[in-house]
């Protein structure tokens, strides 16, 4: 799967591509995704994202348009995300369930959100739901809210 990542922090790199193992192409940007940068993911199947960027109506419909059927966030809340967009234009959401925001400068758990947020391309790559990690605005297994 073709990805761009949004708002990738230095110490973040490493992390990102031990778990990816080469499985996935995808490009690692510092700039946070927002009107002005989601050019970037033109060609791209998927991006991946963290609370900085700006994943709201008028950039979801720009990715929509540029064929990104995926958005992973790198965090456990969906706050910035306009879940309902991107139900409205066919784009999945998922995160990265279960860990502690103010631990997440700390080893085990970078490799922990980066080892998820490349099991999320994973599962998706091969048509299988993210499980716990959906944070779509509907439930694909039964269609009823997500709460």
């Amino acid at each position: 799967m073709k990805a761009v990542a949004y708002s990738v922090k230095a110490y973040e790199k490493e992390y990102l591509a031990r778990a990816n193992r080469k499985k996935h192409d995808i490009t690692l940007i510092s700039n946070p995704l927002s009107v002005e940068t989601v050019a970037y993911a033109k060609g791209k199947d998927a991006v991946i994202v963290f609370t900085d960027d700006d994943v709201w109506a008028p950039v979801i419909e720009k990715l929509a348009l540029m064929g990104i059927r995926f958005i992973v966030t790198r965090t456990a809340e969906t706050d910035h995300i306009d879940r309902n967009a991107a139900l409205r234009f066919g784009i999945k959401i998922s995160n990265v369930p279960g860990y502690a925001a103010g631990a997440s400068q700390l080893p085990e758990v970078l490799q922990q959100i980066a080892d998820q947020t490349i099991s999320n391309l994973d599962l998706w790559q091969n048509n299988k739901c993210v499980g716990d990690a959906c944070a779509c605005a509907r439930n694909c297994r039964t269609n009823a809210p997500n709460i």
